[in-house]
């Protein structure tokens, strides 16, 4: 590699991280972290929301296709999205559009990844991760499915994206083991962000009781807890030391 490509890979990298942080830096200067956790704000919006929804359907879609991206691309964590997504869409078109925005969103940070910062997480990462490059040698589909439904064994799924730099996987292994693993998680999380939806919608107040004797919320969460035991068995089982 000439000294010119480098450069240009330094200025593309910095002009990466500029752009993370300036999205970061106003992503939160509009958003109050306190209104999300008051449940007086969020039943208050929910029917607005809603009703925004069915007069602008393929707008809301839209948006929140490119914002899914964008958020992505920003190493932002999945759950509030998928969350919001079973919320607003449902379980059924809300794991749809989560799943085809989720997966550009993190095929394109790993074509990113792969491009600029190849040393910087090989440097960072390799160490700690190199006993499952051999593994990936085997059968690189199968291994990155199984991958993404452990949600890469705890990883936060930023690092989770940019992770399978190390075992260099091909742009569509990587497409493809990131549609078919993570479905079955995300459709567990989504259906939890639509159970709450249903909740919030029968109940004026929220108590424990109402939640937790919901079916819109027990079962999400018994499926949530039946895929981590599920991933901890296939860990167990294909990632033998």
């Amino acid at each position: 590699m000439n000294l010119s490509s480098k450069n240009l890979k330094l200025v593309a990298g910095v002009i990466y991280l500029l752009v993370l942080i300036i999205g970061l830096y106003y992503l939160f200067s509009f958003i109050d972290l306190k209104d999300l956790s008051s449940y007086e704000f969020i039943r208050s919006h929910k029917y607005r929301i809603i009703e925004y929804k069915n007069n602008n359907f393929f707008i809301l879609t839209i948006s929140f296709f490119i914002f899914s991206i964008i958020w992505v691309l920003l190493l932002g964590f999945a759950g509030p999205l998928l969350l919001f997504s079973g919320f607003v869409f449902g379980k059924w078109y809300g794991l749809l559009i989560s799943l085809i925005s989720l997966t550009f969103g993190a095929t394109l940070l790993y074509t990113l990844a792969k491009l600029f910062f190849s040393d910087l997480i090989r440097d960072k990462l390799d160490k700690r991760f190199s006993n499952f490059k051999n593994y990936f040698k085997k059968n690189e589909l199968l291994y990155f499915i199984i991958y993404r439904f452990t949600g890469g064994g705890g990883i936060p799924y930023g690092i989770q994206n940019v992770l399978p730099v190390l075992f260099n996987i091909s742009t569509k292994n990587y497409f493809l083991g990131t549609i078919i693993g993570s479905s079955p998680p995300l459709f567990v999380t989504i259906a939890l962000g639509s159970g709450i939806e249903n909740v919030i919608d029968k109940n004026e107040k929220l108590d424990i009781f109402s939640v937790i004797s919901s079916p819109d919320i027990y079962l999400p969460i018994i499926g949530f807890l039946i895929i981590i035991l599920l991933g901890f068995l296939i860990k167990k089982f294909f990632f033998k030391n």
